[in-house]
């Protein structure tokens, strides 16, 4: 196979060519309508919102930054202008039951029309009775009541004494209550005198005393029936003065709400509870809680509980909605998305009542759409059970999470389930979606639209200019400054930079934003009108400045000689390794010392990185295919009898993943041929048992790391990178990398094997098996295999001759046959 050659600057960085973009300026530009390169996620959420069926709910997921939150808010909001508005929900008082509010659902715009009509009827109803109760006709005939009876009292105790006075005894009323006493000359005997009586005579008036006061009993057992009779009167009075008064209202109402049946049945109960309870209204019948509540200074009027439960509590009222709802609740707490009964505090107690019940998310957005973040909704306590509770009963039921998971057992309010109705829409990235699939058998059943949002587009010459037209929407939305065509040139270069792809373009939007509005400010500083190229670049530069001030730390220290790193000379066993850091947003490449030793072993190779538990998986198993690659390639038929160990020097923290492992493996076949390699070279790439390098991550980053290394020392031609030839279309390096590549002053391979590799780092011949199996003399192949062979025969040599096995007989020596010409 062919040396590789050094990549040419073309290779590393893709421009986008501006003189293709015809335009001037994006003010030129129409505004890109829709979405750009969604079109499985767009077909997905019409399909979602189209379909009438239950379960086909929408979970929306893709890379953060894509916008899907605001592509699906658009498209619902489009689809939903044209639908029906839903009507409004109330919650009224169940005169029967209080505990168990009633719902009223009414037209748009009714609920707040109910509610105000029944203020203004709570605020008639008071003066209405009072003016009634107060009338002299009223008054004259309470009093006609209440003197009747009191004349019935007073008729039939003056007749029962009437006829005790014909027996000689007198009724009396005394403090203990009715009794009787005997009479002489009409005056009542006292003890004394009554014993002096003959005792027929003091017999006589026992017996008579006894049986008036058994027919007193009879008449004082009649007065409880007729005070009810009085009552019952004075109650039929009542009603009818107060029918009087307010069926003038009610009737009122009852004609302003014609053809609402239900609002029809609440005003009827409404009626009868206002006759049943007129006198508590107007304060003539105050239960003892009323009293205190007053003697205390306790509420206005128009506040007393009484009146209270004659409100219309509007829960939801849509008269200012045009076409369905769509609501995005941003904290979904179980309580923000299925409502809430609020408590207030009176004499030292919390109370409620159906005026204190509050809507949640989803009585919002019956009828209609709710967008939901999942990330949130699932690290909220019972938030995501009670949505899939209400999706699956189809039913909003307002209670607490204690009365939900049956934690508590307090009496409180009931009120009616709401009926759901309309989509959920979950909002997430593509873990949360694939994790709720694997984990979660519900999911599937309530969401079974997934909506998959791309984070990427193919690079060609329409993309980019759809690309430019969606650029000049945000400018517009945003009103910046217009970019001209060699600023959206660079935007669209760098959107390839974000994705390490120079045949992708980003759709990552919200980064794409915060560029055009940083580039806009500094174009303000330039007392610019038009956003330029080099106010694109001052941004992106100040975007890395702000973050890489660890990144100059650590050049720093190995500038200084802390961090020791070589770039020029060569050594055996050692080379330059590649990483890359991510802090937030912000990755930059870090080279780091890989060493090798190698010795008589076992045919292990060693991670000193995973036997202190400071390498990942992935690291370890990169690590456990370079012993596979070494015995399959060099020793098949003999023991690999070595024991190699691996080391990322001065590496304090972990590490993880497989880029490295190329490096180690060049590191490795060093050590074994006790060939040098060159230290002006920085290597990355995977490898695998076949000695094929691979594709890594982070290309850019980490060629920038090294070149920001050797431009510190002095850039002399020799210093370069090699990287896997599949990471060739993953480069979009910074200017000044291109700039040194393109003077010969820096140098990048691209190479497809370990072979490649080692030719590059050694300046030796990797060598190739000739017909007979056997290595070029002096190749870096034939210096491994002699190496490995050699320490299996000297393995051999130590272990000594094989044991026999004592139960075999030794064998005799047989006769020697000279034979002829021996």
């Amino acid at each position: 196979m062919a040396a590789p050659k050094p990549l040419t600057p073309d290779q590393l960085y893709r421009k986008c060519d501006f003189g293709k973009l015809v335009f001037e300026t994006t003010h030129d530009l129409e505004p890109l309508e829709g979405l750009l390169g969604q079109p499985r996620a767009v077909a997905a959420v019409e399909f979602g919102i189209g379909i009438e069926r239950d379960g086909y709910n929408i979970f929306a997921f893709g890379p953060p930054g894509t916008g899907k939150h605001t592509a699906v808010q658009q498209y619902l909001e489009r689809k939903a202008a044209g639908d029906e508005t839903p009507g409004d929900l109330c919650y009224v008082n169940n005169f029967e039951e209080q505990h168990r509010p009633k719902l009223l659902q009414l037209p748009t715009g009714r609920g707040g029309e109910l509610r105000r009509a029944m203020e203004r009827l709570v605020d008639e109803l008071t003066t209405g009775l009072q003016s009634a109760l107060d009338s002299e006709e009223y008054q004259t005939q309470r009093q006609v009541l209440e003197e009747q009876f009191n004349e019935r009292q007073a008729k039939a105790l003056a007749e029962l004494g009437d006829e005790a006075g014909k027996q000689g005894l007198a009724l009396l009323r005394t403090p203990a209550g009715m009794a009787f006493a005997p009479v002489q000359d009409d005056e009542i005997l006292s003890p004394e005198e009554f014993s002096k009586l003959p005792e027929e005579d003091r017999e006589q008036l026992e017996k008579d005393i006894d049986s008036f006061k058994e027919k007193l009993q009879k008449v004082l057992r009649q007065f409880p029936r007729w005070q009810r009779e009085a009552r019952e009167r004075l109650r039929k009075l009542n009603l009818e003065v107060s029918r009087f008064a307010i069926q003038p209202l009610i009737d009122e109402l009852r004609e302003q709400f014609t053809g609402l049946d239900d609002v029809q049945i609440y005003l009827d109960a409404v009626e009868d509870d206002v006759l049943e309870n007129a006198g508590r209204l107007v304060g003539q019948d105050k239960s003892p809680a009323q009293a205190l509540m007053q003697a205390l200074g306790g509420g206005e009027e128009t506040d007393q509980p009484s009146l209270r439960r004659y409100r219309v509590n509007v829960l939801v009222d849509h008269h200012d909605t045009e076409g369905a709802p769509v609501v995005y609740e941003d904290n979904p707490t179980y309580q923000n998305l299925v409502g809430r009964v609020e408590h207030i505090s009176q004499m030292g107690a919390l109370v409620t009542d159906f005026n204190l019940i509050k809507a949640g998310a989803l009585h919002r957005a019956t009828g209609g759409y709710l967008l939901v973040d999942a990330l949130k909704l699932l690290g909220l306590p019972y938030a995501y059970e009670g949505l899939k509770r209400a999706m699956q009963s189809k039913q909003i039921k307002i209670e607490s999470i204690g009365e939900a998971l049956s934690l508590t057992s307090t009496y409180s309010l009931e009120p009616e389930p709401v009926d759901l109705e309309g989509k959920i829409v979950l909002l997430g990235d593509s873990t949360v979606y694939y994790l709720l699939s694997a984990y979660d058998p519900e999911f599937s059943e309530l969401f079974k639209v997934a909506a998959d949002f791309a984070g990427q587009l193919e690079w060609s010459p329409e993309n980019q200019a759809l690309y430019a037209r969606l650029i000049a929407k945000l400018v517009r939305e945003d009103e910046l400054r217009p970019l001209d065509r060699e600023a959206v040139a660079r935007v669209i270069e760098h959107s390839a930079r974000m994705l390490e792809d120079s045949e992708k373009i980003s759709l990552l939007m919200s980064r794409i934003f915060d560029l055009l509005r940083e580039a806009d400010y500094w174009a303000g500083q330039a007392e610019r009108d038009v956003v330029t190229t080099e106010d694109v670049q001052k941004a992106i530069d100040a975007g890395i400045f702000r973050l890489d001030r660890y990144r100059e730390r650590i050049q720093e220290e190995i500038d200084r000689g802390t961090l020791l790193l070589d770039t020029s000379g060569a050594k055996v066993g050692q080379v330059n390794g590649l990483s890359v850091y991510q802090l937030g947003d912000f990755a930059f490449g870090r080279p780091s010392r890989i060493t090798a030793r190698v010795r008589l072993g076992k045919g292990e190779v060693l991670d000193i990185e995973r036997e202190v538990e400071l390498s990942g998986p992935i690291h370890s198993k990169g690590v456990l295919i370079l012993g596979g690659f070494l015995g399959a390639r060099y020793a098949p038929e003999v023991p690999l009898s070595l024991s190699a160990s691996l080391v990322f020097e001065q590496s304090y923290g972990g590490v993880d993943g497989d880029s490295a492992s190329s490096a180690e493996l060049y590191a490795l076949l060093s050590a074994i041929a006790e060939v040098p390699i060159k230290q002006t070279f920085a290597v990355t790439g995977s490898v695998n048992q076949r000695g094929e390098v691979q594709a890594i991550g982070g290309a850019n980053e980490k060629i920038e790391g090294f070149f920001d290394v050797c431009t510190a020392r002095g850039l002399d031609g020799e210093q370069g990178v090699l990287i896997p030839a599949a990471n060739v279309k993953h480069l979009m390096l910074r200017e000044d990398v291109v700039e040194a590549v393109a003077q010969g002053k820096f140098n990048i391979y691209a190479v497809e094997t370990v072979d490649q590799g080692i030719e590059i780092l050694t300046g030796k011949s990797a060598g190739e098996r000739d017909g007979d199996g056997e290595y070029p003399e002096d190749s870096i192949n034939r210096l491994v295999e002699d190496r490995l062979i050699d320490l299996a025969e000297t393995a051999q040599e130590f272990s000594g001759p094989p044991e026999k096995d004592e139960e075999e007989e030794e064998p005799k020596p047989k006769p020697e046959t000279k034979k002829e010409g021996s």
